[in-house]
C-alpha cells in the first residue's frame, strides 16, 4: 500500500508508455538538497510508430525530458521546485561531459514538463508562460517559457478531447479522468498498451480501496474512481473469457477433425469443440488469475502458486465471484491470507457440499500443509472422493 498512489500510478504509467522509446527512471535524485525527479526520460531508440500512437505525450518524448505529474493543480511553488530540479539536473550532466571531455547541445539538456490538472490564467501569466505559435501544431492547454528555460506546462483539463491527449487526459481528475479511462476500454481488447494501462488502473484501485479503509473520509473523488474502475475489470473478464472460447473452437474443430477420421466426423467434431473449449478456458483463467494476483499483491507466494492450476478449473461464474471477492481485499499481509483462503474455499467446494463451520475448518486444515505437500494434494485433488477428501482434512463424518 502507499500514502499517494495517485503520485503511484502516475509514475508507473509514465514509465510503461514510453520505456519503448527510451531509458525511463523514477524518483531520481539530484543533488544539492536531495530532492527526486518524478520521472526521467532519456530517448534511445526511434520509433515513430509508437510516438505517434501515444500523440502528445509521444510528442514531448522526442528529448530528454523531467516529468512532474501533479494530482493536484500545481502552483508557484510546485513551478519554482520542478525548475530547481531541472537546473540541478542540467548541471549533472554538464559537469558529467566536462569530466568526459563532450560537448552537450542544448537539445541534449532536459526539458522540464508541469503535467498538471488545471493552472489558472494568473498563475500562468505571473510566470510569463505563454501558449505556442499555431504552426508549431501544439494542442490546446500546453504552455511554454522562454526557450532558453526550455520549461513546458500542460493544463490536462484543457487539451481537447481527442485521440492524441488521451495517454495523458487520464492523469487528469474527476470526469476529465475517467473520460478518458472510458476511451481506453474502447481500444481493442488484445492492444498490448490498452491492457498495460488498465492493469495499472487497477494496481490504482487496490491502492485507492486500502487508504479509503484506513481512512474513509478521504476525496470522495478517491471513492467515484474506484467505482470507474471497478466495471473495467469485469469487462476485461468477459474480453479474456471470449478470447478463450475462440481459442477453444479452434482446437476443438482440429481435434474433431482427428478424432472424427477414426470415430466419425460428427462425433468428434463435438467432443474435440467441448475439448478444446474447456481447455481453452483453463488456460485463459489461469492468466487471469495469475496476473490478477501478481497485480494485486506484487507477487506469488508458494501458497498462491500451488492453487493457480486447479483454481483456473472453477466455472466461469464461480471463477469471476472470487475474483471479485479478491479485488475488495486489502492489499497487505491480512489481504493476501483472505486471498489465499478464498483460493482454499472454492477448490473445495467443488469437490464438497460443505459449508460454515465444517468448511472452515477443512479450508485451516488444508492451508496448515506445508508447501510441498500442499501442491502434491491439491495435484491428487480431482481423483479423491469426497469421505476421502474429508478424511485426509482430519474431518471425518460421524
Amino acid at each position: 500500500m502507499t500514502k499517494f498512489p495517485h503520485d503511484q500510478f502516475a509514475k508507473e504509467y509514465l514509465q510503461e508508455l514510453l520505456s519503448p522509446l527510451g531509458a525511463v527512471e523514477t524518483s531520481k535524485d539530484v543533488t544539492a538538497e536531495v530532492k527526486e525527479i518524478d520521472v526521467f526520460f532519456q530517448p534511445t531508440t526511434v520509433n515513430s510508430e509508437y510516438a505517434q500512437t501515444l500523440g502528445l505525450l509521444g510528442k514531448i518524448a522526442t528529448t530528454v525530458a523531467i516529468l512532474e505529474p501533479f494530482r493536484n493543480p500545481v502552483n508557484a511553488d510546485g513551478i519554482f521546485s520542478g525548475m530547481e530540479k531541472l537546473l540541478n539536473s542540467r548541471a549533472q550532466l554538464l559537469r558529467k561531459a566536462l569530466r568526459e571531455e563532450q560537448r552537450l547541445e542544448s537539445s541534449q539538456l532536459p526539458f522540464l514538463w508541469i503535467l498538471t490538472p488545471t493552472a489558472s490564467p494568473n498563475l500562468l501569466n505571473s510566470f510569463g508562460f505563454r501558449i505556442p505559435e499555431e504552426s508549431l501544431c501544439w494542442e490546446r492547454g500546453v504552455y511554454f517559457l522562454s526557450e532558453a528555460l526550455r520549461v513546458g506546462l500542460i493544463a490536462i483539463h484543457q487539451l481537447p478531447r481527442v485521440k492524441e491527449t488521451m495517454w495523458l487526459r487520464i492523469l487528469g481528475r474527476g470526469r476529465v479522468q475517467q473520460e478518458a479511462i472510458t476511451e481506453l476500454t474502447g481500444l481493442p481488447v488484445d492492444n498490448l498498451l490498452r491492457i498495460n494501462a488498465l492493469e495499472l488502473l487497477y494496481n490504482l484501485q487496490a491502492n485507492l480501496q486500502a487508504n479509503l479503509v484506513n481512512n474513509p473520509e478521504r476525496e470522495p473523488e478517491d471513492q467515484e474512481l474506484v467505482m470507474a474502475i471497478a466495471p473495467l475489470f469485469q469487462q476485461q473478464l468477459q474480453a479474456a473469457r471470449q478470447a478463450a472460447q475462440e481459442q477453444g473452437r479452434q482446437e476443438g474443430r482440429q481435434q474433431g477433425i482427428q478424432e472424427g477420421r477414426q470415430e466419425g466426423r460428427q462425433e468428434g467434431r463435438q467432443e474435440g469443440l467441448e475439448q478444446g473449449l474447456e481447455r481453452g478456458r483453463r488456460e485463459q483463467q489461469r492468466l487471469i488469475l495469475e496476473n490478477f494476483l501478481l497485480v494485486r499483491f506484487g507477487k506469488l507466494d508458494a501458497q498462491m502458486s500451488a492453487f493457480l492450476s486447479i483454481a483456473s478449473t472453477l466455472p466461469a461464474t464461480e471463477f469471476t465471484v472470487m475474483l471479485l471477492g479478491m479485488s475488495m481485499l486489502t492489499v497487505d499481509e491480512s489481504g493476501r491470507q483472505q486471498a489465499v483462503r478464498l483460493l482454499g474455499e472454492n477448490v473445495l467446494r467443488m469437490r464438497l457440499n460443505e459449508e460454515g463451520d465444517i468448511l472452515s475448518i477443512l479450508v485451516t486444515n488444508l492451508l496448515a500443509l506445508p508447501d510441498q505437500e500442499l501442491v502434491l494434494f491439491l495435484e491428487k485433488l480431482p481423483q479423491l472422493s469426497a469421505d476421502e477428501l474429508r478424511g485426509l482434512l482430519g474431518q471425518e463424518r460421524g
